[in-house]
């Protein structure tokens, strides 16, 4: 269960980044709130509550299944959940801003 919430952990932080950047600059964003979902633009206020409410989750459960700095699958556990969502993000993302811009 540790590795699974470490996995979790980091997956959840990564994915607050592009919503809190996004809500901090002002600029809309796709989110789960969007319609239709992760495809259309939530407003940047949309993207900070939900980037803010990842990076707690991710913190809450980083602070209940705390891990070491050290090369180990308490560290990597983490790692591949951030680089889990980092992967689908980008290449959905990427799509979703091709059709977006097709001329």
């Amino acid at each position: 269960m540790h590795y699974l919430a470490a996995f979790f952990a980091g997956a959840f932080l990564c994915n607050s980044i592009p919503h809190l950047v996004a809500g901090l600059q002002g600029v809309p964003f796709p989110s789960p709130f969007a319609k239709p979902h992760g495809v259309g633009d939530s407003s940047s206020l949309v993207n900070f509550v939900w980037g803010f409410f990842n990076l707690l989750v991710g913190l809450y459960l980083f602070s209940r299944h705390p891990v070491t700095l050290d090369f180990t699958p308490d560290l990597i556990a983490p790692l591949a959940g951030a680089l889990a969502i980092g992967l689908f993000t980008s290449v959905h993302f990427g799509k979703v801003w091709q059709d977006k811009h097709a001329r």
